[in-house]
């Protein structure tokens, strides 16, 4: 972020969450911190328009080591991959982690990433990550085949686990050579800005407080049902009392 008001409104929404943030602002002189604005049409779907302004400057000197070996995982987005230096930091962020043994989690982030890296995405998946996130147009974008079963297997047989949503479906999970459909939660969606980071926000609370994939994926599933029901990516208040009620269902 950089020193203006959008990187202050980030650092200090940051640590309302309790997330730790330690990121030093950059002179505004370096761009403005980054901002995206939202078009959302009538079928819920979305439309950004984004100015990365100063995140196109992060580095391999940016990433802490220290900081990656106390964690569980790491998350590395595929939309660095458009830059040759935040693509070097996700590649710095991948070996710190694998040599600390901190599992790697990888999102394809979007279709026309795939689109034009499928290579290196193939590359990353074989060789770093440990958990997949994907939707089900990058999956057949990524396999080059139609059934979404067929593109769990494939995509299966590159990781440890892999988690492809579809919408109100819900989504796949594969792991140990086994595909599972996870049933997602019959909403009204208004927005679905959001619904995959609310996705892989749930997995991720989920493996990191020790359940299995499929009840991780399910309590993904509520949260991203949730959000979409909602103008915005933020869900507000605490759903901690949904979490065993949600993870214990059959659904």
């Amino acid at each position: 972020v950089a020193n203006d008001p959008n990187g202050e409104l980030y650092r200090q929404d940051m640590l309302d969450s309790k997330i730790e943030f330690n990121v030093v602002p950059t002179s505004t002189e370096n761009g403005p911190t980054g901002t995206c604005v939202v078009l959302t049409t009538p079928d819920a779907e979305r439309t950004m328009c984004t100015n990365l302004g100063v995140s196109v400057s992060l580095s391999a000197n940016d990433i802490d080591a220290e900081q990656i070996k106390r964690c569980k995982y790491s998350y590395i987005e595929g939309y660095l991959w458009t830059g040759p230096d935040t693509k070097q930091a996700c590649i710095q962020a991948m070996e710190d982690s694998k040599r600390q043994e901190v599992k790697v989690c990888f999102t394809f982030s979007d279709q026309f990433l795939v689109d034009m890296f499928a290579d290196d995405f193939r590359e990353v998946a074989s060789n770093y990550c440990d958990v997949l996130f994907c939707n089900a147009d990058e999956a057949r974008s990524f396999c080059g085949i139609e059934s979404l079963e067929e593109c769990a297997i494939k995509i299966g047989e590159l990781v440890e686990t892999a988690f492809i949503t579809n919408g109100k479906e819900g989504c796949l999970v594969a792991k140990d050579q086994k595909i599972t459909p996870v049933p997602g939660f019959p909403v009204k969606a208004i927005d679905t800005v959001g619904a995959g980071d609310a996705f892989a926000g749930g997995v991720l609370f989920g493996l990191t407080h020790g359940y299995t994939p499929i009840q991780a994926a399910r309590w993904g599933n509520y949260l991203a049902s949730a959000v979409v029901q909602i103008q915005g990516p933020r869900l507000e208040g605490s759903w901690e009392d949904k979490f065993q009620e949600v993870i214990s269902s059959p659904n």
